[in-house]
């Protein structure tokens, strides 16, 4: 019996929006798109990173658009879909990957920033999620829908615990929301990154010390080692896959 293997990476002709791409996983994720043959919306608050980004994706041959963000603003989320639609198309792939991180203690958080958090980490996503996919059944199209967990999800240490707290949360919501958006072919998926290489988890090492000596290779992850599972989740390949939180870690707890 002959068999061949039914994946492909081709995204040309999809619209992709990427949160989070100023730095880090997020900037990653939106290369590879575009390397793929997406249309890329790249969204983030330092819009002089976003041109940068921009410049170098269109000498790939890309079709680019920079979408200045505060994911914590909550019109702007709704104005931001309705303006990538207006210029690149309708997305049919979204990867919800803006993130804050804390390092204080319960009782040293004020309010303002547990609700910063909140918004940023959980409530942007879920917003994302249901326009995108409100704009997908309007225009009777599949898609995908990644979500950014972290590995600190499911263990993390004193000192982390708003942090893990929405991130845990982003797990479940991914499950509820792939329940409800099932039934109009679009797959929700969350990528749990454990200890990755980044401006975030510079800032943690700079606090920390050198965390990688309690890992069993003693190294932390580079972005691209990301690459297959993303390119799985938004690929034709992964169709029967929703709901599904994919950890991606060295075998240690927390990211």
């Amino acid at each position: 019996m002959s068999v061949s293997p039914n994946f492909s990476i081709d995204l040309s002709g999809q619209v992709a929006f990427v949160t989070g791409t100023t730095s880090g996983l997020g900037k990653r994720f939106a290369t590879v798109l575009a390397a793929c043959g997406a249309k890329v919306a790249i969204a983030g608050r330092r819009a002089e990173r976003l041109e940068e980004l921009a410049a170098e994706l269109r000498l790939m041959g890309a079709q680019v658009m920079t979408v200045p963000l505060d994911v914590t603003d909550t019109d702007a989320l709704f104005a931001a879909v309705a303006a990538v639609e207006d210029e690149l198309g309708t997305i049919q792939i979204l990867v919800n990957n803006a993130g804050k991180p804390d390092a204080k203690l319960a009782l040293k958080m004020d309010p303002a920033f547990v609700d910063e958090m909140v918004a940023t980490n959980l409530t942007s996503l879920f917003h994302l999620a249901s326009e995108v996919t409100r704009r997908l059944i309007a225009a009777e199209l599949p898609g995908r829908i990644v979500n950014i967990a972290s590995m600190a999800a499911f263990s993390a240490g004193i000192g982390t615990s708003w942090y893990a707290i929405t991130k845990s949360a982003v797990t479940r919501m991914t499950e509820m929301l792939a329940l409800e958006f099932a039934r109009n072919n679009v797959n929700v998926n969350c990528i749990a990154p454990g200890a990755f290489e980044s401006e975030m988890m510079d800032g943690m090492l700079t606090r920390m010390g050198d965390i990688t000596k309690g890992f069993p290779r003693h190294r932390l992850g580079t972005p691209s080692q990301l690459d297959s599972t993303l390119l799985f989740l938004v690929s034709p390949s992964s169709d029967f896959v929703t709901g599904t939180t994919i950890k991606v870690h060295d075998a240690q707890g927390a990211g």
